[in-house]
């Protein structure tokens, strides 16, 4: 990747997380942690990695990406809006009652989303599907999915990721945001699910463990996995990142699992955001 190649997708991620925060404070609702810390992910898979066309959603050749966390739509939303599937000032409308962006995503409603997600745990199973069967129609697509970390607790996860490795979908690949919160705190404590690398090789998946801020490291993330094709292996991915990344007071922070920021709130988390895309600029 170059300089500027990476210069352009970090500003990119700034604007999805002013979209972010924009919905959020407009609906004064949502889940703003885990979409910052999923946002530079967001951004390589529909402005880099996956093959997609925002003219054509619906095209029957595009790659898939399902939302297993189905509740951080601010993050889905604001990159589909800056990719081009819709108009980035319909995020103002986020969870409004005449509103077509809802607090979870309706494929039936949304142009881009893949899938309607939004109960726990469901979301992987879907992504089995989707890659078990583009298989099975001879059709080259691959199937992206990312899980939270909380939410692997689920059952139907573990699940979901015996069937990809029994049925060789190595079309499939599996992020994991690590960001170590959940809505009740911390995942060590409300359920420890370490050591994930271990459970997921156990589940015959190849993993790969990135920072997952790094452009450089969701670079090399996503050459092992097309590595993978043919191995009968699929890849799951998992992201240490920092609920609330990008802005300072939410950082790290449970409360903002699914909380919206009150006006000064917004205020200064956009004022952080405006000088993050100053000395990127400049740098």
């Amino acid at each position: 990747m170059t300089v500027s190649e990476r210069k352009d997708l970090e500003l990119r991620a700034v604007s999805i997380r002013e979209g972010i925060l924009t919905s959020t404070f407009c609906a004064k609702a949502g889940h703003p942690g885990g979409s910052l810390s999923s946002t530079e992910l967001l951004t390589w898979l529909y402005f880099k990695e996956m093959r997609i066309d925002p003219a054509n959603p619906a095209w029957e050749d595009r790659d898939r990406f399902v939302l297993s966390k189905g509740h951080i739509t601010p993050g889905l939303y604001s990159t589909l809006a800056n990719r081009g599937y819709f108009p980035v000032e319909d995020l103002k409308g986020f969870r409004h009652i005449d509103s077509y962006l809802q607090g979870h995503p309706n494929m039936n409603l949304v142009p881009g989303v893949d899938m309607s997600t939004g109960s726990l745990g469901q979301g992987l199973s879907t992504a089995v599907g989707m890659a078990k069967g583009a298989r099975f129609q001879g059709r080259d697509i691959n199937v992206f999915a990312l899980c939270g970390d909380g939410e692997i607790a689920e059952g139907q996860i573990w699940e979901a990721a015996m069937s990809a490795a029994h049925f060789g979908l190595d079309n499939l690949c599996v992020f994991v945001d690590v960001n170590g919160l959940q809505i009740d705190g911390r995942t060590k404590d409300v359920m420890d699910s370490a050591p994930l690398d271990d459970k997921f090789r156990a589940f015959g998946f190849r993993v790969i463990w990135i920072d997952g801020h790094d452009f450089d490291e969701l670079d090399y993330a996503c050459r092992r996995f097309h590595d993978a094709a043919g191995t009968g292996k699929p890849t799951c991915v998992l992201m240490k990142t920092v609920k609330g990344k990008g802005v300072s007071f939410m950082e790290d922070q449970a409360g903002w699992h699914g909380k919206a920021p009150n006006e000064d709130q917004y205020k200064q988390g956009m004022a952080e955001l405006a000088e993050a895309r100053r000395q990127i600029e400049e740098a």
